[in-house]
């Protein structure tokens, strides 16, 4: 321990660090060397180095500005101060371009008297200078309340509801439209039937004069009253089924508002749209009203229809479900309800729904149901909801196999993609099924690189899009599609030659709806499965459960089966998105009128009263 009287020693003074010492040594090299010279008073010459750059700076006049140049060659205007732009001594003309004409020698400022109304920059009342404006009494130069000639856009061209009518109205299929009267003939199946003259007169117009064997079994026992359960596949003639004996009953009455007459459930929107571009002229005929509720559109258009009074409302599950709760409608006159694809809408999850607007219809209505099978809940519903009904089932499965080729290509996995390009690239409509969403799009996008025009058509699109490649598929500008299957259940297109299912699907029963794809009203078609070897045993598993005698086979790609189903090399020439937009969207983009943009703004602007350029209040920049 230190004595209290020793003294107390002095601390080490740190030792400095290398960027310390390297910064002393600078500051004190700084201090020894000369100073640069001041030049008070003077301003610096364009002369080179080595020689005197330094001059007088003369005395300018009041109202002008010396010139000043930095050392770089450019003007150096000083600092600025409160003086205002018009104390330079009038307005300086830009005589520093080179060459051109410039504003200024045209004679005095041309009016610009080509617009079509609207203000115009000349109209002001003299050109304004900044310096003017002032928060004092003096008005700031006021625009007109009204341009003239100025026409609001009216047109919502995002509504989802007048996009769908229109495509659907675009894309409805091509048929055999008679003008004036039809002679109905003495052996039209579909008089002999009993159904309403009007309905018979406009199938026939339609050319339709032969029914399917589920519309010959199932339209006498539904005008009749009774419930009906109908089997069958996708593609059997269900849509007439149910709604030509529906509208004959519903015939001559009229729709309340809010409560409508006729209902038809439907699992999908693509379905939905189907069903009703099929009934919709019969329904004109007869003098009722339609409607088509799903998700995705609009609500307004949905509910005003409602408001007016709809005879047949067409819907999906979940739409209807969000009408009833909102109060839009209610289902205590629906004289007649149908369940299209009941097997389907037990599959997405809908049971409660369906069971929750059937609870809502009014007891002792007509019941007609159509399913490919009865389980999954489907046999609950008949059982709660359906009085003695009649069974139909002319369309078993093991029917519509056997009017179908069926091939279970056994490939390896190298080869694959060059399989699927071949195939897809065979004259006719042609279906690609893929598992997922991501799938469908990139299945699309390599058939596309190879030169095939192949679209992908799943769920995560919008309905827009959804609308115009299926259009575009039907009227055969875009020969392949490329689908999932939930969205290929709306996919009701006829002389689809082929599917083909790059991915196989999970149980047999996903593999006859995608099959019932083609080979429609008893019609040949094909369906490849193309099988890894992984997945052998089970594509064995299903096709036993299916009823296939199909088994898989070994395929190359010099194969003579590639070769029977007119498969052919790809062009290899990639499709462009341009060049692909065009083939699923043929007609021209819509034009605005005149040559504003949104809100009536002038080019380049950003609506309403529009931008300036550069913030320049007073004559336009060039």
């Amino acid at each position: 321990m230190r004595d209290e009287g020793s003294p107390v020693p002095a601390k080490k003074k740190p030792r400095w660090t290398t960027a310390q010492k390297n910064a002393a040594a600078k500051k004190k090299a700084a201090a020894k060397a000369p100073k640069k010279p001041y030049h008070r008073g003077q301003a610096p010459t364009e002369a080179p180095r080595g020689k005197d750059r330094w001059r007088d700076r003369e005395d300018a006049p009041a109202g002008e500005r010396p010139k000043r140049v930095r050392r770089d060659g450019s003007e150096d205007r000083g600092s600025r101060t409160w003086q205002r732009r018009d104390d330079r001594g009038g307005y300086q003309r830009r005589d520093d371009r080179d060459g051109g004409q410039r504003r200024d020698d045209r004679g005095g400022y041309q009016r610009r008297d080509d617009r079509d109304g609207g203000q115009r920059r000349d109209d002001r009342g003299g050109y304004q200078r900044r310096d003017d404006r002032r928060r004092g009494p003096a008005p700031r130069f006021e625009r007109e309340q009204a341009r003239r000639g100025f026409a609001p856009r009216t047109e919502h061209v995002e509504d989802p509801e007048a996009l769908r009518q229109e495509a659907d109205t675009w894309t409805s299929s091509a048929r055999s439209s008679l003008s004036g009267p039809v002679e109905v003939a003495e052996d039209n199946g579909f008089a002999a039937l009993g159904l309403p003259e009007v309905l018979v007169e406009r199938l026939a117009r339609d050319a339709i004069t032969t029914p399917f064997a589920i519309q010959a079994a199932a339209i006498p026992d539904a005008l009749a009253g009774k419930d009906v359960l109908g089997r069958g596949q996708t593609g059997s003639g269900k849509t007439l089924a149910f709604g030509l004996p529906m509208l004959a009953r519903l015939a001559g009455g009229r729709a309340r508002s809010r409560k409508p007459r006729g209902l038809v459930l439907v699992p999908t929107r693509e379905l939905a749209m189907q069903v009703s571009d099929s009934l919709e002229p019969l329904v004109h005929v007869s003098g009722l009203r339609i409607k088509l509720v799903a998700g995705g559109l609009s609500y307004t258009g949905q509910t005003a229809a409602l408001d007016k009074g709809v005879d047949v409302l067409i819907a999906t599950p979940g739409r209807l479900v969000d009408l009833l709760d909102r109060g839009a409608l209610t289902l205590d006159a629906v004289e007649v309800a149908v369940l299209d694809e009941a097997d389907h809408m037990a599959d997405m999850g809908f049971l409660p729904s369906v069971t929750r607007i059937l609870d809502e219809c009014a007891p002792g209505g007509q019941r007609l149901l159509f399913s490919a099978t009865l389980d999954r809940g489907v046999g609950d519903l008949v059982e709660a909801y359906m009085s003695d009904p009649v069974t139909h089932s002319t369309d078993e499965a093991a029917a519509s196999v056997s009017t179908m080729e069926h091939h279970l290509m056994l490939i390896e996995p190298n080869i694959k993609k060059q399989i699927t390009a071949r195939i897809a690239s065979r004259p006719g409509r042609t279906v690609v099924f893929a598992r997922t969403k991501l799938g469908c799009e990139r299945i699309a996008g390599e058939l596309r690189e190879a030169g095939v025009a192949a679209a992908p058509l799943h769920g995560g699109l919008s309905q827009s899009q959804r609308n115009k490649t299926i259009g575009a598929f039907r009227t055969g500008t875009l020969p392949v599609l490329v689908a999932t299957d939930v969205a290929a259940r709306g996919i009701h297109v006829d002389d689809v030659s082929l599917v083909m299912q790059v991915d196989p699907p999970g149980d047999h029963k996903d593999y006859l709806h995608r099959a019932g794809r083609t080979a429609r009203a008893g019609e040949k078609g094909s369906v490849v499965t193309l099988v890894l070897p992984h997945q052998r045993k089970e594509v064995t598993r299903m096709a036993d459960q299916a009823g296939l005698e199909a088994r898989p086979t070994r395929t190359t790609l010099d194969d003579e089966v590639l070769t029977d189903l007119g498969a052919v090399e790809p062009s290899g020439v990639p499709i462009s998105d341009a060049d692909f937009r065009k083939l699923v969207d043929p007609r021209p983009a819509r034009r605005h009128s005149g040559t504003r943009g949104p809100r009536g703004a002038r080019d380049h602007r950003g609506g309403g009263r529009g931008g300036r350029q550069g913030g320049y209040r007073g004559r336009p920049r060039d």
